[in-house]
């Protein structure tokens, strides 16, 4: 794709369509002379150069990367006409996109039914599925693993609803001995399961919690945030191929969130939200004055708890799953480049003598760090991030993760314990680039680590 080409095509499809209202006068108070705009974008391009260089496949650290083209122009196309999909009469071109495309989420997770749509983020995405549990089962609590992300902690505390960790298995997945005893002890009304921890991506099994609803009664939310995309892959084959039963088991799930802004190649923030029940819409319900008078079709506004909504976020997300639909043989081949990349890595890391694997990737999140103690570890794991992102020749971005010292010690019995924890190395293999570049990372890393 040629980017400029597509972005100006978006301009001018914008100003074709503009004018079959007729000419207008631009107001003066609107004007801006290209010298003024050009100093201006001299100063603005010149700040953004302090960014990390998230597009290439050296930067190995968080879950970041531009957006695919076909996302930029579709977002770029609805941004300059700035739809709200709030209510059909704020953008009803980009409601109709966002149900097409909401439909694909929810075709992909193997939903019949569902009510959906998108949101600003997973964050917002998880507190609208703790919101609908809550007003389901009032008064009783929300259980969540110790990995799970900390937005559902923090979530629990705006519902007004008890939150409670459940500790973990050497794995980092959610201890079913330890939640069917909490769900023994305590009022429980909902179980987070979160399909790829944002942590080390660990897949917890939500075929084996699904057994245990019936039993205690309990609602079941998949928190695939992060790891959604990757039920393109269950049951592949090739080293690629994931394990079918848990991403089967979320077609069972009472609700589930996606991030499109991680895996589905989007710009930030494109979240999503699906329920398996639509008749939960009722606890949306809610009256709008001055909204919601063009239709009687159900707006999307009126199934959210946001209220304005970029439109445009809809739009890059339609475009993109034109050309790259939420499959097997579509979004899938990009996941699999990612996951065979962390597969060889660790590999690389399994055969080296300065490096070590915290624990086989399950996902595309590769964990490993040098040292035979935990204050070693520690050290050389901020020497590492610090001199690989400062060398101006041939920098390595990566990221680290925490890990306290009984955990660490699970995993690695021989690691001296000389400390409550250490920082680990953390490297998120989500560009498909890095399947062809992992051998220069690895390379890099021996020599940082020597």
């Amino acid at each position: 794709m040629d980017l400029s080409r597509w972005l100006a095509e978006a301009a001018g499809a914008n100003a074709d369509w503009a004018r079959t209202f007729g000419p207008f006068d631009p107001h003066p108070a609107l004007a801006v002379d290209d010298d003024r705009f050009a100093a201006a974008f001299a100063s603005f391009t010149e700040r953004l150069t302090d960014n990390y260089p998230f597009f290439h496949p050296r930067y190995a650290g968080q879950m970041l990367k531009p957006p695919h083209p076909a996302a930029v122009v579709g977002y770029v196309a609805a941004m300059l006409i700035n739809p709200n999909n709030h209510a059909l009469d704020g953008g009803p071109a980009t409601a109709a996109m966002e149900r097409e495309a909401v439909q694909q989420l929810a075709t992909m997770f193997g939903y019949d039914t569902h009510l959906g749509h998108l949101t600003t983020s997973g964050t917002i995405a998880n507190l609208e599925a703790l919101f609908v549990a809550r007003e389901l089962h009032p008064g009783r609590g929300v259980a969540y693993s110790a990995e799970a992300h900390y937005t559902h902690g923090r979530m629990c505390r705006v519902l007004g609803v008890e939150g409670t960790s459940v500790a973990t298995d050497d794995l980092g997945r959610m201890d079913l001995g330890a939640l069917e005893d909490l769900l023994r002890r305590q009022n429980i009304g909902t179980v987070v399961v979160t399909a790829g921890t944002t942590g080390l991506g660990a897949v917890e099994p939500v075929h084996e919690v699904l057994a245990l609803r019936e039993r205690y009664g309990v609602r079941i939310h998949v928190d695939a945030a992060y790891g959604g995309f990757f039920t393109l892959l269950a049951g592949a084959d090739g080293p690629e191929g994931l394990p079918a039963e848990p991403w089967r088991a979320i077609a069972q799930a009472d609700s589930i969130v996606v991030d499109p802004h991680k895996h589905g190649l989007q710009p930030y923030g494109c979240g999503a939200v699906l329920f398996r029940d639509p008749s939960v819409g009722r606890f949306y319900v809610h009256d709008s004055p001055y909204t919601y008078f063009t239709s009687d079709e159900l707006h999307l506004g009126e199934i959210s708890l946001e209220c304005s909504r970029a439109g445009a976020a809809a739009a890059g997300l339609w475009l993109t799953f034109q050309l790259l639909p939420p499959t097997r043989e579509g979004l899938g081949r990009v996941l699999a480049a990612g996951r065979r990349a962390a597969l060889r890595w660790a590999e690389l890391i399994e055969g080296s003598a300065r490096l070590r694997l915290y624990q086989p990737p399950e996902l595309d999140i590769v964990s490993y760090f040098a040292g035979s103690s935990l204050s070693e570890i520690d050290a050389t794991s901020a020497r590492i991030l610090q001199e690989g992102m400062t060398d101006r020749d041939d920098p390595v971005f990566l990221s680290t993760l925490r890990v306290g010292g009984e955990r660490f010690a699970a995993r690695h019995p021989g690691i001296t314990a000389d400390a409550g924890g250490a920082r680990i190395l953390r490297s998120v293999l989500m560009k498909p680039e890095s399947e062809t570049y992992v051998e220069h990372l690895h390379e890099r890393l021996e020599r940082l680590a020597g």
